[in-house]
């Protein structure tokens, strides 16, 4: 493990990456300083005296000064590589982080830059041979040892910066094909939310307008002249098919994405809307007693209310279609901060007419899956089962501050 990989993190990401970069840059700084030291030493015992004590101090100097410039060369290495290849001319303590700031140029910029740069070090160093001379040591031989020291760090510096090139260019890869690969997967959802779209359309909503066609005929025709109770069924059975057409419509509208930012939704039903939904049932001739026990239902939350709606319409559905001889009893209590507690029980009527129910309606058995589901959207637990001779629905759901 280089320096470099140690001044680099490691890969790290966060606090400790970056603790791991100052620690390996003060690493790096310290060895490039305690080997320009060595060197000054090493010149001292084989040119005696050819400097005098004022250059050996500035030589130290400008080591202590110059080589700190080393934690500078991932935001400007062509910079810091300049300052100390002039520095390495005049001083042997620049020399070691002279050649790390050359390898960081050669990791960061392109080949042109970091050969100038490479170039610049190697005549500095001859630069500095021929001020202070080594009598026992051939031209050529200086020259030899520049290009051996600089020539591998530049390729190795070149191969750094070419393997996190390959490296970056997979994850870019990886990234697009990612991208395209959700895009398809979008792409196809879009293809079977329309298909879907179509079908509904074609299907539920020509069936749903025939019925609500015939039952505002029907109404019309009885209306002034047949029983009361036979007239008001058609008109229940209009109203809900035009309200089933409505919320089909805006069904279509979600899974086609077709409706705009700036078109007003029609609401959604809300705890506040639960005596209305009672009243409906009761004018189909069935019984239910409705108990609710919260101070004021619009200071429900608008989705926890909507999903209390949904647990009781549910409920009422299950009893039209399963049990429509009994009598039903929904409660609704809660607190903010608490829980809000809905509760439907049937139970068996001891007298009474009982509604005719004519044609029963075809039994999915996903309607207490669902609504289970979209209880445990809120945090809540549906529990659902048979209670004495009836059938109990509660749900219980957080009720936030």
């Amino acid at each position: 493990m280089t320096a470099a990989n140690l001044s680099a993190g490691f890969g790290v990401p966060g606090r400790w990456g970056r603790a791991l970069r100052i620690t390996g840059d003060v690493l790096v700084v310290l060895v490039c300083w305690s080997l320009g030291a060595a060197l000054i030493g090493v010149g001292l015992d084989e040119t005696p005296g050819q400097r005098a004590d004022g250059w050996i101090a500035l030589d130290a100097l400008l080591g202590l000064v110059c080589t700190p410039l080393l934690f500078l060369r991932r935001r400007r290495p062509v910079l810091v590589a300049g300052v100390l290849v002039l520095a390495s001319v005049l001083s042997l303590a620049v020399a070691v982080a002279s050649v790390v700031a050359v390898f960081s140029v050669a990791v960061r910029r392109r080949w042109p830059t970091a050969a100038t740069v490479t170039a610049a070090s190697a005549a500095a160093g001859l630069t500095q041979s021929a001020l202070w001379p080594d009598p026992d040591l051939a031209w050529w031989l200086l020259v030899l040892s520049q290009v051996g020291v600089l020539l591998p760090v530049l390729a190795w510096g070149m191969y750094v910066r070419s393997r996190r090139e390959l490296a970056a260019s997979w994850r870019e890869q990886a990234v697009r094909a990612r991208a395209e690969q959700e895009l398809r997967a979008e792409q196809a959802r879009t293809v079977e939310r329309s298909r879907i779209a179509r079908e509904m359309h074609d299907v539920l909503a020509h069936r749903i307008s025939l019925v609500s066609m015939h039952a505002g005929a029907l109404e019309l025709r009885l209306e002034g002249s047949g029983d009361p109770e036979v007239v008001n069924s058609a008109a229940t059975i209009r109203r809900s098919a035009h309200a089933a057409l409505e919320d089909l419509r805006d069904i279509l509208g979600v899974l086609r994405q077709s409706v705009e930012p700036a078109a007003v939704p029609r609401p959604q039903p809300t705890l506040a809307d639960l005596p209305e939904l009672v009243a409906e049932v009761c004018s189909l001739g069935f019984t239910v007693d409705l108990d609710v026990r919260v101070p004021d239902l619009a200071l429900v939350p608008e989705a926890l209310g909507r999903t209390a709606f949904r647990v009781v319409q549910e409920a009422l559905t299950n009893v039209r279609k399963h049990a429509s001889g009994h009598r039903v009893r929904v409660l609704v209590e809660g607190r903010r901060g608490r829980s809000l507690l809905v509760s439907v029980v049937d139970q068996p009527l001891g007298s009474g007419p009982v509604p005719v129910v004519v044609g029963a309606a075809p039994v999915s058995g996903f309607g207490l899956v669902g609504l289970a589901e979209r209880v445990a959207l809120v945090g809540g637990r549906l529990r659902s089962g048979p209670l004495g001779a009836g059938f109990e629905v509660c749900a219980r759901m957080p009720w936030p501050r």
